[in-house]
């Protein structure tokens, strides 16, 4: 499979770059950045891109998406997009684009993190009654916060809640906490990969579930087993769920 990677002189897109060259069967054949170097070409917009690819595997920025889906549509090929912080329009844009190309999208390519999402709706749902906080760490370069994989994981809470929450960001002075909070709580500092906690504290009882990334490797892992997942699907939106599931 040859992979045009977008962002591919960021600190992810060499991470994948490492891990695809040790693949068998994968190639990595050009990205865009707007730093140039490196051993690939590398193209500034969709329209310099002159190279032949199979599948394009995106960890950018939002501002990348209008290329990402020119490039998409125009070779008919399969997207891997893990590129966070994307608005309503833009998520909107996604949902077109996964009408046309097999879409894999997720916030966080990990599959641990993927497996921790998948038992937090059977928790929240078991552990009726229970105060719930999430606290996420990142590198001090991290542009969104709360970060996109925080966002997933309160997606997965709510599933098993019988109640809409009411997200607190932090909190200042007099904050009593309020029936039917949730707090979300991030921490920016130094190159911490990746850190999240979902806390379920009751009555003289905490449970918390954490994942701790300790290297960007099993998010790049985890982009080239999607963008090989994707080879040969029909037009549609898939995460990693359907991946977990598809190698069961």
């Amino acid at each position: 499979m040859k992979i045009f990677l977008t962002g591919i002189n960021g600190k992810m897109g060499k991470a994948i770059v490492s891990v695809a060259e040790n693949t068998e069967g994968v190639e990595i054949v050009g990205g865009l950045d707007v730093v140039k170097g490196g051993a690939y070409p590398v193209f500034s917009c969709a329209s310099e891109v002159n190279v032949e690819y199979d599948c394009i595997v995106d960890f950018s920025r939002p501002s990348t998406l209008k290329d990402v889906i020119s490039l998409a549509v125009a070779r008919k090929v399969p997207v891997v997009i893990a590129t966070t912080g994307y608005d309503k329009a833009q998520l909107a844009e996604i949902d077109e684009l996964a009408r046309k190309v097999p879409v894999f999208r997720s916030a966080n390519m990990s599959i641990g993190v993927n497996v921790v999402e998948s038992v937090l709706p059977l928790l929240a749902s078991a552990l009726d009654g229970f105060d719930i906080e999430l606290v996420e760490a990142h590198h001090n370069q991290k542009v969104d916060a709360p970060s996109g994989t925080a966002k997933q994981m309160l997606e997965a809470v709510e599933k098993g809640l019988n109640y809409k929450p009411e997200y607190v960001d932090g909190r200042s002075g007099e904050s009593k906490r309020k029936k039917g909070d949730i707090g979300v709580h991030a921490v920016r500092g130094g190159t911490i990969v990746g850190e999240h906690t979902v806390i379920f504290a009751g009555d003289d009882e905490i449970i918390e579930i954490k994942h701790t990334a300790l290297s960007r490797r099993i998010f790049a892992v985890g982009s080239i087993k999607a963008a090989l997942f994707l080879k040969g699907r029909k037009a549609g939106m898939y995460n990693m769920t359907d991946y977990l599931k598809s190698n069961k």
